[in-house]
């Protein structure tokens, strides 16, 4: 009958309370099996998200509810930690999932240029403009937008997304007339957006649109009982990728999990892909983790740490000559201004 437990007659407030009390923590234990069962993920797509740590439970429990409805989501949290397969995962579970997922780093590309190709422009708009173009907004009707790195834009930007949330329109660059548009819009950021606010960097209307429910990426140092977990994906990917056996030591285990990692996630993919690349046998040991963390005895600078430190002033200088320019600097560095972003990000820069 589904009964999880019964009262004789007469009894106690007390011990009923006490009862429902169990019958509430079974079904919770039943609720966190569930959530982590192959099935459930399989069906959720949550593949990606790896981790079953209280953090990750309660990140999951609430991407798998708002993931149907339509509203707005602002995902935080430190870089690395996976802000864009969350946002990936709540398209493939919204009633959107068939139509296109577009994420947009704001940081790597210029105003000018990221609202052509958000909102197109007309014959003429700006030099180079030689013909009408549809902007994003209109080619992936019905789809979701992820703007990563949201704080990186500036409030003439914020007003006209303002707009695409609240009213559903957009101008193309050069035009008055008003296109309505069908999108849903994910943001995230890994910055303190109320500091933001605070300094007039952004607008307090659009955070309140953005942030109808919050969602927050844990960094790995707050569940680093996912570790091991997320070790075992990243390896299974890399043998599947390239037809290679390798596997963990408890000993590389042990050492990775006596290390912070501040670049997340991101980082650990990074340590088990290089430390599987040059491990000399099928096992993994402490010292190819060694290797791949960039850990050596104090006191010595390995080349990589040299390569970044000149990468970093190379990069702190062109920003300050050509005043956080991403594209003039990327073009001064002979870099794609992806892939300064992604240097910079790594060197913990900002263009301001």
């Amino acid at each position: 009958l589904g009964a999880h437990d019964y009262l004789s007659k007469p009894f106690k407030e007390s011990e009923l309370l006490v009862r429902v009390q169990r019958a509430l923590e079974k079904r919770r234990l039943l609720v966190d099996v569930g959530l982590f069962s192959d099935e459930f993920r399989q069906r959720y797509k949550l593949d990606a998200l790896v981790g079953r740590s209280a953090p990750m439970r309660e990140l999951l429990t609430r991407l798998v509810r708002v993931a149907p409805t339509d509203v707005t989501v602002l995902i935080t949290g430190e870089s690395g930690t996976g802000k864009e397969l969350i946002a990936r995962a709540i398209h493939a579970n919204s009633k959107r999932a068939t139509r296109p997922f577009v994420p947009v780093n704001c940081a790597a590309i210029s105003e000018t240029l990221l609202e052509s190709e958000l909102f197109g422009h007309v014959k003429g708009a700006f030099t180079g403009a030689v013909k009408l173009r549809q902007g994003l907004f209109e080619e992936a009707g019905g789809g979701t937008f992820f703007f990563d790195e949201i704080a990186e834009t500036t409030p003439a930007f914020q007003a006209k997304l303002l707009r695409v949330i609240q009213e559903h329109e957009i101008r193309r660059v050069g035009d008055n007339a008003s296109i309505h548009v069908d999108v849903r819009v994910i943001a995230a950021t890994n910055q303190d957006l109320k500091t933001a606010i605070n300094e007039k960097r952004f607008r307090e209307d659009l955070f309140y649109r953005l942030n109808v429910v919050p969602l927050h990426a844990p960094p790995l140092r707050e569940r680093k009982e996912d570790l091991p977990l997320l070790a075992q994906h990243f390896l299974d990917r890399f043998n599947q990728r390239n037809g290679t056996r390798r596997t963990l030591t408890q000993g590389a285990l042990q050492k990775m999990a006596a290390y912070d990692f501040p670049g997340n996630v991101r980082e650990l993919d990074n340590t088990i892909e290089q430390a599987a690349a040059l491990t000399h046998g099928e096992e993994i040991e402490a010292d190819d983790v060694f290797v791949a963390l960039d850990t050596p005895p104090s006191g010595v600078h390995t080349l990589a740490q040299e390569v970044d430190k000149a990468e970093k002033a190379a990069i702190e200088t062109s920003l300050a000559r050509n005043e956080g320019q991403l594209e003039r600097v990327a073009r001064e560095l002979a870099v794609s201004p992806t892939t300064l972003w992604r240097k910079m990000k790594r060197l913990g820069l900002r263009k301001d």
